[in-house]
């Protein structure tokens, strides 16, 4: 089998992805709530309808952006993070500042250099919404890590970050291989591949790989972190291990995902991006019919 490289076979693997990315990310956002803690243990569903969160937001740029343009064109993702950005979705201040000053006339090129005494932000927001790019580029993971790595300096220009969102591409390229999803080792080994060797992002993917066998995700989450410092090194490597584990299972690897705890809507939106991209890893459909619809201005299948 090849993988379909045409603009609608593209932009629906991009939507499949987007959406497992929302439903991780809004229910995952869900049990930051106190009164949903004891479901998390039972791993059970909590109440009523799942609001997304700045994930889905900025994934949705993403998408909106390669289908008018057919790849990264960085100047009309940064308008379209800065034209939707919702300050209720729970942006980091950082950029939340960042984009509003962009919507008022201001250059992401200096804001996002600027960030952080001029070292750029480091942060997971590259990664957490870059999952559906991967899936567009599910016949080239290499132009995946290209792409996504132009995709990352409008708002994050640190070397971590962009090595995470370049991660996160690489294996969302991977797990939508036409011929089924790769084993756990195959898609590391994969992503590694593609990463700068060099980085805190690929030392912790090397060290996610030697953890593979291991079944106890806070084991694991200890290790490789999970969000806590909100840092793209402390984020990608353990999202990437619980993908790995479970690539034709999305409600498993939801559960271990979110059940290790951190930034658990990040964790879990990488996590449901990276196997939404592999139609053996949608979500169930129920959990779909829960979770917030996408907005109108995400464009919609041929």
């Amino acid at each position: 089998m090849t993988t379909d490289s045409s603009f609608d076979g593209r932009l629906d693997r991009a939507l499949a992805s987007l959406r497992g990315l929302s439903v991780g990310d809004a229910l995952g956002s869900q049990f930051f709530v106190p009164v949903n803690h004891p479901l998390l243990k039972r791993r059970e569903l909590p109440p009523g309808s799942w609001q997304w969160t700045d994930d889905t937001e900025m994934a949705c740029s993403v998408v909106a952006v390669l289908a008018a343009h057919h790849r990264i064109d960085q100047d009309a993702l940064a308008r379209s993070f800065a034209e939707h950005h919702d300050f209720d979705r729970g942006y980091g201040p950082a950029v939340g500042r960042l984009l509003r000053l962009v919507r008022e006339g201001g250059d992401w090129r200096e804001l996002a250099a600027a960030l952080f005494d001029g070292r750029g932000s480091w942060g997971n927001g590259a990664a957490m919404r870059i999952a559906p790019l991967g899936a567009w580029y599910g016949d080239d993971p290499e132009q995946a890590t290209h792409q996504a790595e132009i995709s990352a300096y409008p708002t994050h220009q640190h070397g971590e970050a962009v090595a995470g969102a370049m991660a996160v591409a690489a294996a969302a390229a991977l797990a939508a291989a036409p011929e089924g999803p790769p084993s756990a080792q195959a898609l590391l080994d994969g992503v590694i591949a593609l990463v700068p060797g060099r980085s805190a992002v690929g030392a912790g993917l090397r060290r996610a790989r030697d953890l593979l066998d291991y079944a106890d995700a806070t084991t694991v989450a200890a290790v490789l972190g999970c969000g806590r410092r909100t840092a793209a090194h402390d984020t990608v490597p353990f999202a990437l291990w619980s993908a790995a584990r479970a690539l034709d299972d999305y409600e498993r690897a939801f559960w271990t995902t979110a059940q290790a705890g951190g930034d658990v809507d990040t964790t879990c939106a990488i996590v449901g991006g990276v196997l939404a991209a592999g139609r053996a890893g949608a979500p169930p459909a129920e959990w779909v019919r829960r979770t917030e619809p996408l907005p109108d201005w995400v464009p919609a299948p041929a």
